[in-house]
């Protein structure tokens, strides 16, 4: 797996030998982030990346410019490889690694414009997981329709093979809404 775009394309992704992570496609993450480019929301951006396993989306937003990103894990295999990319790619000064619960870190992180969350398939905890969170933008995977979410509104979802990701907002519709690719 390799960095898709960004000051950091095609350097290398390493993946944990573990079945606990599944680490989003190339094009999944291209798809993703061209629609938050075209919102300019990643240049400068504080990201959240919720179950981070590589870190690969985390680190594709800051190979585009975000200016920092927290990742969340708490698997242990998947945390070393984590550790190990970002180091690889000289992203220490740019990131902070949480090791633990998602929901709960979700929940304190503070200031974030984008938080991503690609949890393992079959996760249906989704308004426990955004209950608490302050943020722009959500970006979820997911591998069937998100569904409503209270105080949440999906303004965009499209799916890749065996992938849904939906853009969220805040339901009082105070931010710019996601159009096509």
């Amino acid at each position: 797996m390799r960095v898709v775009a960004g000051d950091l394309r095609g350097r290398r992704i390493e993946a944990p030998v573990t079945d606990a992570t599944r680490p989003t496609t190339d094009k999944v993450r291209e798809a993703v982030f061209n629609a938050l480019g075209s919102l300019g929301v990643v240049e400068g951006a504080r990201v959240v990346d919720l179950f981070a396993g590589t870190g690969a989306m985390g680190i594709e937003a800051l190979s585009r410019g975000a200016a920092h990103c927290v990742f969340v894990e708490k698997d242990r295999a998947a945390l070393q490889v984590l550790r190990m990319n970002i180091k690889n790619l000289g992203l220490e000064s740019r990131t902070s690694v949480i090791s633990g619960d998602a929901v709960l870190v979700a929940a304190q992180q503070r200031d974030v414009d984008v938080l991503i969350a690609d949890p393992p398939y079959g996760y249906n905890e989704w308004a426990q997981l955004l209950a608490d969170v302050e943020a722009g933008l959500v970006v979820l995977e997911s591998d069937r329709p998100v569904g409503e979410i209270a105080e949440w509104e999906t303004v965009r979802e499209k799916k890749y093979g065996r992938t849904f990701v939906a853009f969220l907002q805040r339901g009082d519709g105070s931010g710019d809404t996601v159009e096509g690719e």
